[in-house]
């Protein structure tokens, strides 16, 4: 009965010790998206999709419709910007990073494409979740804005 208390303190610990802070999730979650940022301005779309869930149940919500899969993710953004005058230079705004529960966000913020081809900006939602100790994109709402 004495390793009763023992056994209960190292579980306690193991589960705190799993847990991150608020301030933690969301500066990961914001070099996920400094990463695509910088994969996008580097015309380098598999480091850039690396960010996604690599699944058929991604979910992508564009002027176009719902697309949904990784792959099919891939092929729109491949078919949307074909070259790199397309891809141009990224800059995102972040406007707010909220918790939905644990191991799940929401972030809402602006983008801005400066690009031969002529610029474009928009707005986008992003729901991330931690899988196997990464953030990845679940969920993308994304809308050019004129």
């Amino acid at each position: 009965m004495k390793t009763l208390p023992f056994v209960l303190l190292f579980f306690s610990i193991s589960v705190l010790a799993q847990k991150t802070t608020l301030e933690e999730d969301k500066k990961a979650i914001e070099t996920v998206l400094r990463t695509q940022q910088e994969a996008w301005n580097n015309y380098d779309i598999e480091t850039f999709m690396e960010t996604y869930w690599k699944s058929k149940d991604l979910k992508f919500y564009g002027a176009g419709g719902v697309v949904k899969g990784w792959q099919s993710t891939l092929d729109r953004y491949k078919k949307s910007y074909p070259t790199r005058a397309h891809f141009g230079t990224l800059n995102f705004v972040l406007h707010d990073i909220s918790r939905i529960n644990e191991g799940a966000y929401s972030v809402m913020g602006e983008f801005y494409l400066t690009r031969e081809v002529g610029d474009a900006k928009g707005i986008f939602m992003l729901i991330l979740k931690k899988m196997d100790g990464a953030w990845k994109i679940i969920t993308d709402t994304s809308a050019a804005v004129n």
